[in-house]
């Protein structure tokens, strides 16, 4: 029974038991069994990662009325193990005049940076890598990191599309890293914490349910940063190429693909620990194990929901793109974080039920005006399509009269 109460504990005490039992020294035991919560965090996702791949195949399968893998193993579940061995044994090309060493750290950290992340999110009561008081602000500094492996990707392969898909890329991270970060602060001034067990704690309401708007701001800014449409302008439609790691092959590829998949479900399980309660529920402080199984659930059906975004749109030009970042989503976050930190200090000794509905009543406000300010530069954008443009008649392009 004390194991389903508090797994984790009841597991380290036992394999501390064991070594220190072996004759190693106190320091030398607690250094082996955080390298094995590292290798057994590491591990676990790794092969929920290869598992997304039968997922993601067999979902939009259905979604454009085809099977997906169907023929190794049953419901074609072994078919990502044999994608992996394939990966493995195909031949590793470096294209002439590469940096090598850049080029094939690239992947490496494409894959790592996302790898890290899952250290401070916790998976439920008291099971989680590492319990940072600026767990937030860890997130923000290694999630920048991978845009500066899409970039030493792009400039190592001594290719010029390669190159321009990795600008590309950069620029819609860097910009929608800006409401993304403005949209974290939200849940901070909720909980009046950055450590993501102190945010979850504090959601007896979840803050979905307070901020709708974050959650929308945070979910369309991890869209674009996960490269995925209709923002996936790492390739584009004049190039028939596949952006920033054209040149990459083998199970180097593989770390970029493992590294994309990955990153959306990391997206999935931070969105379900910032704004929907991450593993609580029904009888998850009794029993941690079903706290897990909660948190996963959720963290699913955002990655489900972020497919089904990709799998749907068409994709926009990157002006498009790049305006609806820095004119609509960053002054609407900035609006929404002093709203929320004005009435978090007012209501900070109010009931729930008055807070939820000062918040409900903001939320609704704000998104009124956002709908009254969008009709209206659609009106005047459809005006000026619908105005009939000048055209300029000189002596080279004027048409001679027939006699």
């Amino acid at each position: 029974m004390a194991f389903f109460s508090d797994p984790i504990n009841v597991i380290a005490d036992w394999l501390r038991s064991l070594l220190v039992g072996w004759g190693l020294a106190e320091g030398a035991v607690t250094i082996i069994l955080a390298l094995l919560g590292v290798l057994a965090v590491t591990l676990a996702v790794l092969l929920v990662d290869i598992f997304l791949v039968w997922v993601e195949r067999k979902v939009v399968a259905r979604l454009q009325d085809r099977l997906g893998p169907n023929r190794l193993g049953p419901f074609g579940l072994i078919q990502p193990i044999a994608d992996v061995i394939k990966l493995l044994i195909k031949e590793d090309i470096t294209p002439k005049g590469a940096d090598k060493f850049i080029y094939n750290l690239a992947p490496i950290m494409a894959l790592a940076t996302v790898l890290v992340l899952w250290a401070v999110i916790p998976f439920g009561p008291g099971i989680y890598g590492t319990d940072l008081d600026v767990g937030v602000l860890y997130i923000v500094a290694i999630g920048a990191l991978g845009a500066l492996g899409i970039i030493m990707a792009g400039w190592s392969s001594n290719n010029k599309y390669a190159l321009l898909g990795a600008f590309r890329s950069v620029a819609v991270l860097i910009s929608f890293e800006v409401p993304m970060v403005i949209s974290l602060l939200v849940p901070v001034i909720l909980s009046s914490s950055m450590g993501f067990n102190q945010i979850i704690a504090a959601q007896d309401v979840w803050y979905i349910v307070l901020s709708p708007l974050a959650a929308l701001i945070f979910f369309i800014a991890a869209q674009a940063e996960l490269g995925r449409a209709p923002f996936d302008l790492g390739e584009a439609e004049s190039e028939i190429v596949a952006g920033f790691h054209i040149e990459y092959t083998g199970m180097k590829f593989g770390m970029f693909y493992a590294g994309e998949l990955l990153h959306a479900l990391t997206f999935g399980a931070l969105f379900s620990a910032l704004f929907l309660g991450g593993w609580r529920g029904p009888g998850a402080e009794a029993f941690p194990l079903l706290g897990v199984v909660y948190f996963f659930i959720k963290s699913f059906i955002l990655y489900f929901v972020i497919m089904w975004v990709k799998y749907s749109l068409p994709r926009i030009r990157i002006d498009h793109m790049l305006s609806f970042c820095w004119k609509f989503l960053t002054p609407l976050s900035l609006v929404l974080v002093i709203v929320t930190a004005v009435l978090a200090k007012t209501l900070q000794d109010a009931s729930t039920l008055v807070v939820f509905l000062a918040f409900t009543l903001a939320n609704i406000l704000l998104i009124t005006g956002t709908i009254i300010i969008l009709n209206r530069y659609a009106s005047k954008g459809r005006q000026k399509v619908a105005e009939p443009r000048p055209v300029a008649i000189s002596p080279e392009n004027r048409v001679s009269e027939i006699p």
